[in-house]
């Protein structure tokens, strides 16, 4: 059962005490000639009138989001406590009003009898089960029509105690006792409203505690990969706290950690919070990322640019320089590639005014398909011949040759000695590459060299 179809429930069931109370002192107070009795079963109806209408605000926030109420109904509620609370304050003031009224007017001529006190003590029944009621709502799913009600419960137990200490004191000859007591309850009554008002109010203008907003900044800059937290936008509608929160991540974060880390963002809130429904929006930041990371971002987003690798970067004389390998589509020709290159320099010399130049290497991109044919059985005795010619390798492992329409996949695993350095390496199967590449069009080949 939902929280707010739970506030309704209690609600009602306060709404059927406190009108039973009403018809109670009315016909009690009628037959006793009770004026103190008649006047309270009068605030008993004006009480079940205002819990109509927080019952009312309760039900209506509990309609789901729409296309005008994106943040759901949940403010309604806040404005029904906000109408209970004005109510109350409206009827503390007639209170205070009629007591010193009443204290300068002359003794009642018709004197309350049994019937009177009779009808009074229902009425503390019925209160004190409202107020026990409400009180243990409020603490499990809390509320502020219910609150609102609660402090409708407590006048109603204040002005029953006060109708029938009027009529003890009456009794007595003590007139003036009834109208004292009233006034000091008016006073409390009119405090408690404005307590009540001034917190529905706060709600209804999205205001939030800072203390509240500063734990949200903590969890998620205390988030695994979070740089740093920018701003924060927070709103209550309901019981359901709403956040915006924008967080910093490294500049090089790929799109799918960067999901997760918000993920993570949003599960530690909802951990510590958790009526928290929290919004993240990631923007990349480049203080502490390496220059390397930065040119590869920048690059790849180069119109043309088929892929990136090898990216370097130097100091010479105080001069930041920059060596990258850039693969641009194999059929376009060399002026095509070099305006490509140059609107790369462009871009890296706009962006990090720091690299003084760079250095581009154009290589020819080929996109490798997935899914190849039979193995090239004649292809590779072919490159077998090439790569015995070469001394340094020491021994050859598996020639793998995959075909798919004109493009041919060849991978090849060599031996060399453990004791040769890799620039040595690099350089002999950078070269073995190109003769095959020459002998053999359409292929690519990837060596994997291994030491012997």
């Amino acid at each position: 059962m939902g929280i707010f179809v739970q506030r309704t429930r209690v609600l009602q069931i306060s709404l059927l005490a406190i009108f039973s109370a009403f018809l109670v002192e009315l016909i009690f107070g009628l037959i006793s000639n009770s004026l103190a009795l008649i006047t309270d079963s009068i605030h008993a109806l004006l009480d079940s009138v205002v819990t109509v209408v927080l019952l009312l605000a309760a039900r209506w926030a509990i309609k789901p989001p729409d296309e005008e109420h994106t943040y759901g109904h949940g403010k309604i509620e806040s404005l029904g406590g906000l109408i209970g609370g004005i109510a109350i304050f409206l009827i503390a003031c007639f209170f205070i009003y009629e007591s010193i009224n009443r204290l300068q007017s002359p003794p009642p001529s018709i004197l309350p009898g049994l019937f009177a006190i009779i009808g009074g003590i229902y009425t503390i029944g019925v209160d004190f089960f409202r107020i026990i009621l409400l009180k243990k709502s409020i603490k499990k799913i809390g509320g502020a029509t219910l609150k609102a009600d609660f402090y409708h419960a407590f006048m109603d137990l204040g002005s029953t105690l006060v109708a029938i200490i009027g009529i003890v004191l009456v009794a007595y000859g003590l007139y003036f006792g009834d109208f004292v007591a009233a006034l000091i309850l008016g006073v409390l009554l009119a405090i408690l409203s404005i307590k009540l008002v001034y917190k529905t109010a706060l709600d209804l203008t999205d205001v939030i505690s800072p203390e509240l907003v500063k734990k949200v900044r903590e969890i998620s800059l205390s988030t695994e990969g979070v740089v740093d937290v920018g701003s924060i936008l927070m709103r209550k509608s309901g019981d359901t706290i709403f956040a915006d929160v924008t967080i910093s991540l490294r500049g090089d974060t790929s799109f799918d950690k960067a999901h997760e880390i918000s993920d993570g963002v949003e599960r530690n809130i909802k951990n510590k919070i958790s009526n928290a429904s929290t919004t993240i929006h990631f923007e990349p930041n480049w203080e502490d990322v390496p220059l390397d990371a930065k040119i590869l971002d920048i690059v790849k987003n180069v119109e043309g640019v088929k892929g990136v690798h090898n990216v370097s970067t130097h100091k010479t004389k105080g001069k930041t320089y920059s060596n990258l390998h850039v693969m641009v589509d194999r059929e376009i020709n060399l002026s095509s590639a070099h305006k490509i290159s140059e609107i790369v320099e462009q871009k890296i010399q706009e962006q990090i005014p720091e690299v003084f130049h760079a250095t581009i290497h154009l290589e020819p991109f080929v996109t490798v398909p997935k899914n190849f044919n039979v193995e090239d059985i004649e292809t590779e005795k072919r490159i077998k011949a090439i790569l015995e010619k070469y001394p340094d390798i020491k021994k050859i492992g598996r020639i793998l040759s995959l075909k798919f329409e004109n493009i041919l996949k060849i991978d090849i695993d060599c031996s060399f000695d453990k004791d040769l350095p890799i620039e040595k390496v690099h350089d002999l199967t950078s070269e073995i590459e190109h003769i095959i590449r020459t002998e053999i069009k359409n292929s690519v080949i990837t060596i994997h060299p291994e030491p012997y």
